[in-house]
């Protein structure tokens, strides 16, 4: 009965509008926090990492013409990258440029010429019992143990195959 007077209600609304009453009409638990009985608690996206052919042409690209505040170029000879921070108002951009002749953005490069994304960075409040739990589920990890990262904070990047073919990295808030 509930449904059908639902039904009735919607059907002069627009289907942006129905979207919107049925996602506040809904009943279901929503997704946030992290996994039911764990010790640690998924947080926000930190940043979405972009590899990049030409730093200063991208770099030029995020400051000059689209006018967004950028860091200066820094070099992590540990990850094999340069990078630079793009703030943008709820998040950040890291582009992403190699760094030697081992680097694993030289490698991403190779196949997409232009560049493109290469991974997204989630805050997790602990990182250590974060990995434990996800290596407990079969999701693998690119290193055995989490390292620091471009934020001075502990890192740890998911295997792709595992995480619907998403590189994904963990930063410790």
């Amino acid at each position: 009965m509930a449904s059908a007077m639902l039904k009735v209600a919607v059907a002069g609304i627009s289907r942006c509008s129905r979207v919107t009453l049925l996602r506040a009409c809904s009943t279901s638990t929503p997704l946030q926090g992290g996994v039911p009985g764990s010790l640690w608690k998924l947080g926000k996206l930190n940043h979405i990492a972009i590899a990049v052919p030409d730093m200063e042409k991208a770099t030029a690209l995020y400051r000059d013409v689209l006018g967004a505040t950028v860091s200066e170029k820094v070099p992590l000879p540990e990850h094999g990258v340069y990078t630079v921070f793009v703030e943008l108002g709820n998040t950040k951009l890291e582009l992403l440029h190699p760094l030697g002749e081992k680097s694993p953005i030289s490698g991403f490069l190779q196949k997409n010429k232009s560049g493109g994304m290469h991974h997204i960075c989630i805050e997790v409040d602990d990182i250590n019992a974060a990995v434990a739990e996800l290596k407990s589920k079969n999701i693998r990890t690119l290193s055995a143990e989490p390292r620091i990262g471009a934020h001075g904070k502990p890192v740890m990047f998911l295997h792709p195959k595992d995480c619907d073919g998403v590189l994904v990295e963990l930063e410790e808030a």
